[in-house]
């Protein structure tokens, strides 16, 4: 109950404090790249809910099959793409998410239905949380893009990244509390910042 009492104040207030950079990002989109301003995919959510995450769109609209994830040398990405990803404005727009009840600020980062399918049994117990905007794996990984370059995205994610992020994800579930999430948003915080320097 205090977790879910504090998604909402947080989220509310974050869409009041933040309402000048959404709205002045959402015309930078609107100006470079142009409708629809958000990326919205579908995501597997808690108890196998599946919903649609909101994220400013950072790449120009793909023509024919493209892959689920992308590193920082892909050609759709734009110059105002890469600086909405650098400082994480990307993400803002899933504080609509956690208002709504779909995500928490803090929690397993929310998959693909295809790649949920790829959970182990063992694994499946993290479709029983909330879906959140960061959590362990989001801290390790800050720097996504860098280690999805220079070949196959997709293929590099299973590579260096999956099994990882389920260990992290796992981790998370084993010790989840609320003073855990007040931690995580914290080094999240951090982390971002130290990425601008």
């Amino acid at each position: 109950m205090a977790k879910r009492t504090f998604d909402i104040i947080f989220s509310i207030f974050g869409l009041i404090i933040f309402s000048p950079l959404l709205i002045a990002t959402s015309l930078l989109i609107l100006i470079t790249l142009g409708r629809p301003i958000l990326y919205s995919p579908k995501r597997t959510g808690r108890n196998r809910t599946l919903f649609t995450v909101r994220k400013f769109r950072s790449m120009r609209i793909a023509e024919g099959p493209v892959t689920h994830h992308s590193g920082d040398d892909d050609p759709r990405l734009t110059r105002v793409g890469r600086w909405i990803r650098k400082f994480k404005l990307d993400e803002l727009p899933q504080l609509w998410n956690v208002m709504k009840g779909d995500m928490s600020f803090v929690g397993p980062r929310p998959e693909t239905p295809e790649y949920t399918k790829l959970y182990t049994d063992e694994q499946k117990v993290i479709l029983e949380f909330r879906p959140g905007i960061t959590d362990y794996a989001s801290i390790e990984f800050a720097d996504l893009g860098s280690i999805l370059s220079g070949g196959d995205p997709d293929k590099l994610y299973f590579e260096k990244v999956w099994d990882q992020k389920m260990k992290l994800r796992m981790k998370y579930v084993r010790e989840q509390s609320f003073w855990l999430d007040l931690k995580l948003i914290l080094m999240t915080l951090t982390a971002v910042f130290k990425r601008q320097s």
